[in-house]
């Protein structure tokens, strides 16, 4: 049995935002044997870029039941159904962070329909699920809502079923076919759903690769079952035992991955190539003197203030910069039109799009944006989640270079000494910095206190 779901949810970091909205389709591999469906209240505001996305806005939410009080009815409809979704990860870990913040487990088997079409209908222009619907004839009717995305989904996964259902059973298996002889199968079972560090040794206990990940279980396996290149089957078949360390949260565990590497040279993280930053924001100078923001690929000959890995994360980073400093929408190539843009017509753009704010007052606001995430001579602490509910992380930058983290027991009281103390002192270095600065663009962090 399948429970086929989709969500909508107030933004994009499943650690910091919440679910708005579930859908769920219990299928039995022919058809819909049972179906659910609510708006959930977030307990906070949406912004007016999710509203404008989805159509769900906070009057629908303000009376809508919280997610303890649907959490029950979720587990009992997902409970020994594999959890199948249109980018899975998303809709997955959503639900198993909420469930988390409750202080309850929830493990469900996973299928991606993304993973499953490009396995089984390769070569598409795009496998994003309005557009693989498109492609295929299947008809969305009520896109960017939970129960139309899901509906969508359900008649995607027939027609996956129909072409080729050996590929969908062998997805489900963990292939543990080219193990170490040495490696227990248990030893992978037991790894944690969490954010970290993980390490891989050979035989001899030599440390031959170093990796990170907000999920080490989910991550670890793709190293096995997702081998394909030589050097990656090579590693796989000389892992004989696995360790991880728990960060409490993705940054930390990018700065410890970094240092970690640097002093260690495993085998295996040399040889990897690290993939290229390939979209960038760039900034330009319309013909009535505004500054415009626009994301573009990057190339040699171009020179962008702040570079990507995706358009995705590039977007994203403008839609929060573009609410924070009530910059245009139109100008920041957001909303496309001739006129005035979405955010002028909720009254919360101040009007560059129509020529009524003074250039040099908004222009002024853009370089705001643009340096709120510089690290130049700033002295900050970042605090984020540690790895305990009582535990916070402390992240130090002074005069803009880093210090180090630690983690303070936040039951004991945590006045700024207290955080400064708990600080382990590691080596500053133009990565580190970096990944400080890119993640700051790309993510919330509970608190940042300046010094």
């Amino acid at each position: 049995m399948y429970a086929i779901i989709d969500i909508e949810t107030s933004g994009g970091s499943y650690q910091n935002e919440r679910i708005t909205e579930i859908a769920i389709l219990v299928f039995d591999g022919k058809k819909v044997v049972d179906q659910y469906q609510t708006l959930i209240n977030p307990e906070r505001i949406l912004a007016p870029y999710i509203t404008q996305l989805t159509g769900i806005t906070n009057e629908m939410l303000a009376d809508a039941p919280k997610f303890y009080e649907v959490a029950k009815k979720i587990f009992q409809m997902t409970e020994g159904n594999i959890f199948v979704a249109h980018n899975v990860s998303f809709d997955y870990w959503f639900v198993k962070s909420e469930f988390k913040r409750l202080g309850s487990n929830f493990n469900r088997k996973t299928l991606c329909t993304v993973k499953l079409s490009r396995k089984i209908i390769p070569k598409l222009p795009s496998y994003s699920l309005g557009k693989l619907c498109e492609t295929l004839g299947i008809k969305i009717k009520n896109r960017h809502r939970a129960m139309g995305d899901a509906e969508a989904t359900v008649q995607l996964f027939e027609l996956l079923l129909e072409k080729k259902p050996d590929l969908i059973t062998q997805n489900n298996e963990f292939n543990i076919s080219g193990l170490h002889a040495n490696l227990n199968r248990s030893v992978i079972d037991e790894l944690p759903e969490e954010e970290g560090v993980y390490h891989f040794f050979d035989e001899n206990g030599q440390l031959i690769y170093i990796g990170k990940s907000k999920n080490i279980q989910q991550r670890v396996r793709s190293h096995f079952y997702s081998a394909k290149t030589k050097k990656a089957i090579e590693m796989k078949n000389l892992i004989a035992d696995i360790s991880y360390e728990l960060t409490g949260n993705e940054l930390i565990a990018l700065l410890q991955e970094s240092v970690e590497i640097k002093k260690s040279k495993p085998l295996f993280n040399r040889a990897q190539r690290r993939s290229g930053k390939n979209y960038g924001i760039f900034l330009s100078e319309n013909e009535n003197g505004y500054v415009c923001l626009s994301l573009e690929k990057t190339s040699l000959k171009t020179q962008p203030i702040f570079v990507f890995e995706s358009p995705d994360k590039a977007k994203q980073y403008l839609f929060r910069i573009t609410e924070k400093h009530q910059l245009c929408q139109k100008l920041t190539g957001l909303y496309k039109t001739q006129d005035s843009c979405f955010h002028y017509k909720i009254k919360q753009c101040l009007g560059a799009c129509i020529g009524e704010e003074k250039t040099e007052i908004y222009n002024a606001r853009v370089q705001q944006a643009i340096e709120s995430f510089d690290l130049k001579e700033r002295s900050f602490l970042i605090v984020d989640k540690g790895r305990e509910k009582h535990e916070k992380s402390v992240i130090w930058v002074e005069n803009g270079i880093y210090l180090g983290f630690g983690y303070v027991n936040i039951e004991e009281g945590a006045e700024l000494e207290d955080l400064k103390n708990a600080v382990v002192s590691q080596e500053d270095n133009q990565e580190v910095r970096q990944l400080i600065k890119t993640y700051l663009r790309n993510h919330k962090v509970e608190k940042i206190i300046e010094l």
